[in-house]
């Protein structure tokens, strides 16, 4: 019952930034911890960033991304932003995010994509050299 679209990807070059969005529907979205992914032609799908529920006092991140990256959110908006700087060759992909609604990913941990209940359908992330 829950519906997430993302939006900001585009082409950039090495070094640019973008900020992308995603907005849930949902009557109890500050209850969900949120997660962001991104898959890139002939790769599996891989883990990006994590925040927690609530107030998102938790994140997590992959360490290619760590420094460069921040995930946040915005409960009274029900959206969740990835804004990505000094962006890289390497993260060119399609980005997703995902909601854990039943906290599989918050207790079991945020790395797999299979902890996640629900799917937006990707916004693309195009870094050129």
């Amino acid at each position: 019952q829950v519906q997430l679209v993302e939006s900001g990807g585009g082409l950039v070059q090495a070094g640019d930034s973008l900020r992308l969005s995603c907005a849930a529907s949902g009557r109890t979205f500050s209850n969900y911890a949120m997660g962001w992914f991104r898959q890139a032609p002939g790769k599996e799908r891989e883990f990006v960033a994590f925040i927690s529920r609530w107030s998102g006092g938790r994140t997590n991140y992959a360490d290619s991304v760590k420094g460069r990256f921040t995930i946040s959110r915005d409960n009274a908006k029900n959206a969740v932003y990835l804004q990505m700087n000094s962006l890289k060759p390497e993260d060119t992909a399609v980005y997703y995010c995902a909601a854990d609604t039943i906290s599989r990913a918050a207790v079991l941990g945020p790395f797999s994509y299979d902890r996640y209940d629900y799917w937006g359908q990707g916004t693309q992330v195009t870094v050129s050299s």
